[in-house]
This record gives structure tokens, C-alpha cells and sequence, in this order.
């Protein structure tokens, strides 16, 4: 059974720092697209950062130059440098695995349960 666990959330102050990793466990082939999105209490989840198999990248306008999204298809993991944090990118962060094919040939699509990060002023 595939599962996305992430880690690396927590408080941190305006300006600083944080970096989200994602790890994909179970019976893997591939995955097309790992992603972060991000929702905010009253607000709809929005894309934060995408990246596909061949490294091709896609930011969300809010974050475009301050955050990097990688992905390391050996270990199955997407990681999320994020710089410069606003209070306004607090949210619950969740990792996203697209056209992931598992180890019987199945094609599906899975979300990890959340992390928080909470950005003080």
C-alpha cells in the first residue's frame, strides 16, 4: 500500500526558513508529478510547487522565487526549500504524488495527511 509521509513543518518567524520533505513508501514504479499544495484555514487548497519526472518545475505566484521544489526519484521523495517566509504562507502543507504506478501496474493519485507551518510576524 502506497503512502506519502511528510516532515519539517513548524513555527518559524517572518523571513526565515523551512525545508518540507515527502517520502513515498510501499511498492513503487514511478511517480509523474510530486507536488505541494498548501490550504489556509477559510481559503481552498492552491498549488505551492510542482515538479514531473523529467525536472520540469511550476510555481505557485505567490512563492515563485522563494521557494525550490526537488525530487529524489531513487528514494521516491519531494523536498520543499522554502526562504523568505510571509505570514500569509502559513497554512497546512500536503504532499501530492501524481500518476504514481505501483508495483502491480496500477495508476492513482495520492495525498499525504499535512504538515503545519506557521509563520509568526
Amino acid at each position: 500500500q502506497v503512502q506519502l509521509m511528510e516532515s519539517g513543518g513548524g513555527l518559524v518567524q517572518a523571513g526565515g526558513s523551512l525545508r518540507l520533505s515527502c517520502a513515498a513508501s510501499g511498492s513503487i514504479f514511478s511517480i509523474s508529478v510530486l507536488a505541494w499544495y498548501r490550504q489556509a484555514p477559510g481559503k481552498q487548497r492552491e498549488l505551492v510547487a510542482a515538479i514531473i519526472s523529467g525536472g520540469t518545475t511550476n510555481y505557485g505566484d505567490r512563492v515563485t522565487g522563494r521557494f525550490t521544489i526537488s525530487r529524489d526519484d531513487a528514494k521516491n521523495t519531494v523536498s520543499l526549500q522554502m526562504n523568505s517566509l510571509k505570514p500569509e504562507d502559513t497554512a497546512v502543507y500536503y504532499c501530492y504524488a501524481g500518476g504514481l504506478i505501483d508495483g502491480t501496474g496500477r495508476r492513482n493519485n495520492y495525498w499525504g495527511q499535512g504538515t503545519q507551518v506557521t509563520v509568526s510576524s
